[in-house]
């Protein structure tokens, strides 16, 4: 199924079904989007290999959700740290910063964005896969400027780099 198709109504998807795109170091498969919900929520399998993890920002306009199903992610939510081995849980509303690292050798996990649109963002900065594997390593850095050019289109300030923010100096 493709973002053109659009059913607004019923459909299911197996595993390993749904557009797959890199975005940055990660493989996102697209499970529900922006045209097959209406806009109401958007629903991503992610993979990643470990020290993965975006730049520190933050939504302004949707809830994020993250639910790990294998591996272990290391989460920093304003302010706080969140350990999520697989099976966990994690709830972000709008306005919070953050970021997360793969904290294992990989992780595979579903993100839940609500209202859809990040989908959209992450179609926008990154390709299609040839494969469903993980990107080959990057030979150049990622264009940091348009990133955060399409990142401010879509309601997202990028904060600071990938990495989990240093909190013990206070000045």
């Amino acid at each position: 199924m493709t973002e053109s198709d659009a059913p607004i109504g019923p459909y299911g998807l197996q595993y390993g079904e749904g557009d797959a795109y890199w975005f940055l170091d990660f493989l996102t498969t697209f499970k529900a989007t922006t045209g097959t919900t209406g806009g109401g929520f958007a629903l991503l399998e992610q993979r990643a290999a470990k020290g993965s993890g975006p730049p520190l920002h933050v939504h302004r306009r949707e809830t994020e959700s993250f639910y790990v199903l294998d591996g272990e992610l290391t989460i920093w939510a304003g302010g706080q740290l969140i350990d999520a081995p697989a099976g966990s849980f994690v709830y972000g509303p709008p306005n919070v910063p953050h970021t997360f690292t793969v904290a294992s050798d990989e992780a595979r996990f579903l993100l839940l964005t609500q209202p859809a649109g990040f989908d959209t963002f992450l179609r926008t900065f990154g390709r299609a896969a040839t494969s469903a594997t993980l990107p080959p390593p990057a030979t150049v850095p990622p264009d940091v400027e348009r990133l955060t050019a399409l990142a401010a289109e879509h309601g997202i300030e990028i904060l600071g780099p990938p990495g989990i923010p240093d909190t013990s100096s206070h000045s």
